[in-house]
């Protein structure tokens, strides 16, 4: 709507519905931001004379004023929000302006005008004529106009309206001050009223909801037969499982333990095989190979194999001659009567000198082995360096090799020592060493290759638990006294019973809490078959390392006596004999074994290995 001053647009709304102004009425607009002045043509005097007859003709009767906000800028994208930024107002009168601002609007009436803005708010609202007319006739309009604009207005801005607007926004929840003004927060809402104290009553609130007023109302009685048919008593503290938790239960208490003691008691027999054939194959090798030398009566440079069990032999003769000059009562007096340090303590510390020697006398041996390799395969001008190379890691395995078989001996007089003893030492022993154990495994996280080596480090201990049972038996045999036989054998089947119990215990809250199936533990058995079918496997798969040398020295230190109490005191001939004898009788009995349990252990393996490649067969299969 153009103005004869400058060209201004200027945009109006109607924020009252009143039916008692007259179409004849006409519209006077005035701007707070235009600046007062005269028309062309009209002298000062005669403005001043006809703004007091306006004065005095307005106390005479009453002028009828609508509040509305009229924006100075045109009407832009934003729509009916923009009428309502700038205060202005409209006046409505004979014609004329109030403030001097004289405007010839004879040729708009009042209906046109509102015919105008209603078309303008319909398109602003975006909604359809009937629902429009719906909207005026009810007297929403108004409201709905009020909100639009209070949301799309910046934060902090304040919006005047009329009494009939402030009367909406109370019915709404809107908050309005004393003034009628509505007050905005910072991300365009509108800050809700607060409650009064009547609707913040807790006992109303609680009356009210239904929830909380039947639990407020109970009596102890009501509640607790409620409690009893309500379903499972711990609901509170559990929840229901799954099918998932159901499988883990049964892998935990069935299928985990007898997979993993089969696993040890496999891999007790490839140590007790590794033990048996460093005292039968390897010394045979020894004897063939000194054959060749004499029948040959030439020098002929010793294989990889032959330098290795030479190796091997030259380890055990050294630990055999040094234990040989061991007092072992001595030793056990010493342990039995010191009172500082309890038995258990002492065995423990042993146990953990006696992994850390095995893992290093591991290594040790591999490096031997190498060498010795090296040596068999060098070059004549680098024989030199060869050899000295090779010396140098005999004397290390010797020294290793050594400290490891006292280390284990004196392990095993403590073993002897609490077994002998009537005090419940040994009871005292199995109790704090197996739980130890427990505790120092179970609480913690382990991946499936450190599983592995754990389960290929109980086969190995059990190993050495034989072994030292067999020590406690050589003693009985030559200082016992009185019937021995049963409580040697109660107590030794006590021994096994905790070690067994302790390992599946601990094995099987390893896998719990690490999430291991018991899969796991067939696919170790699997590689443990492969391991003595001699089948190479993938690199990052572990094999079970046992060094049997330093048991093999406490063994026949301890059975070195025993032999000799059997042997006739003279003469020398007789003596010499009974030596080769009892020694040929006892080769002849470790072969026996050793082959008996070298081919039971290589048709199991060869059987579990077809069943494990017919079993992923069938998988992949599928």
């Amino acid at each position: 709507m153009d103005l004869r001053r400058g060209g201004r647009k200027l945009s109006f709304e109607i924020l009252s519905a009143s039916n008692s102004i007259e179409d004849e009425e006409t519209l006077s607009y005035r701007s707070n931001s235009d600046p007062i002045h005269e028309d062309a043509g009209v002298s000062p005097s005669e403005s001043r004379t006809n703004r007091r007859k306006r004065k005095n003709k307005g106390s005479k009767k009453k002028k009828k004023t609508i509040t509305c906000p009229i924006d100075e800028d045109p009407v832009t994208d934003k729509g009916i929000d923009s009428v309502f930024d700038d205060p202005a107002r409209v006046v409505f009168e004979n014609g004329s302006c109030p403030n001097g601002f004289d405007v010839n609007y004879q040729n708009y009436s009042m209906q046109s005008v509102v015919t105008v803005l209603e078309e303008s708010v319909r398109t602003v609202l975006q909604v359809p004529e009937s629902e429009f007319q719906n909207l005026r006739g009810d007297g929403h309009l108004v409201a709905e106009l009020r909100q639009r604009s209070v949301n799309g207005s910046g934060g902090g801005e304040e919006v005047a309206g009329s009494q009939v607007d402030v009367n909406v926004a109370e019915e709404s929840g809107i908050e309005v001050s004393s003034s009628g003004k509505q007050r905005g927060e910072p991300n365009g809402g509108i800050v809700k009223q607060l409650d009064s104290a009547e609707s913040l009553d807790w006992k109303r609130f609680m009356v009210e909801d239904p929830t909380y007023s039947s639990s407020l109302e109970k009596s102890p009685l009501k509640y607790f037969m409620e409690e009893m048919y309500s379903g499972n008593s711990l609901q509170s503290t559990t929840t229901l499982g799954n099918e998932k938790e159901r499988e883990r239960v049964y892998d935990t208490i069935f299928r985990l333990p007898w997979r993993c003691e089969l696993l040890i008691d496999v891999g007790f027999f490839v140590c007790l095989d590794s033990f048996l054939s460093l005292l039968t194959i390897m010394p045979t090798r020894i004897l063939m190979a000194l054959w060749r030398l004499l029948n040959a009566r030439q020098f002929k440079r010793p294989s990889a194999a032959e330098l290795s069990d030479f190796g091997c032999f030259v380890v055990m003769a050294c630990g055999v001659a040094l234990l040989s000059q061991t007092d072992i009562s001595l030793i056990y007096h010493m342990i039995r009567g010191q009172g500082t340090v309890k038995l258990y303590v002492v065995y423990n510390v042993l146990e953990i000198f006696d992994k850390l020697c095995q893992s290093f006398g591991g290594d040790v041996l591999q490096t031997l082995f190498n060498t010795a390799e090296g040596l068999a395969n060098s070059a004549p001008e680098n024989m030199r360096f060869w050899i000295w190379r090779f010396v140098s890691d005999q004397a290390l395995a010797v020294a290793a090799s050594i400290v490891h078989s006292f280390i284990l001996l004196a392990q095993a007089i403590t073993l002897s020592t609490c077994i002998i003893a009537h005090n419940n030492a040994l009871l005292a022993l199995l109790v704090s060493n197996n739980f130890a154990e427990i505790k120092s495994n179970v609480f913690k996280r382990f991946s499936k290759d450190n599983i592995h080596s754990i389960v290929y480090y109980d086969s190995v201990e059990r190993f050495h638990i034989s072994a030292f049972v067999l020590f406690v038996l050589a003693q009985n045999i030559l200082e016992a006294e009185g019937p021995w036989f049963e409580s040697f054998l109660s107590n030794a089947l006590l021994v096994y019973i905790c070690e067994m119990a302790i390992d599946i215990i601990k094995h099987s809250f390893i896998a719990k809490f690490n999430d291991i199936k018991p899969i796991a533990y067939s696919e170790f058995l699997e590689d443990l078959c492969k391991q003595t079918l001699n089948i190479q496997t993938d690199g990052g798969k572990k094999s079970l390392t046992f060094i049997p040398l330093a048991p093999a020295c406490v063994v026949i230190r301890v059975l070195t006596p025993v032999y000799a109490a059997h042997l006739p005191c003279n003469p020398l001939r007789w003596r010499v004999f009974g030596i080769l004898l009892l020694s040929a009788m006892t080769y002849v009995m470790l072969a026996s074994l050793k082959m008996m349990i070298g081919l039971a252990l290589r048709k199991h393996a060869t059987w579990y290995v077809n069943r494990c490649r017919k079993r992923k067969h069938h998988l992949h299969s599928d």
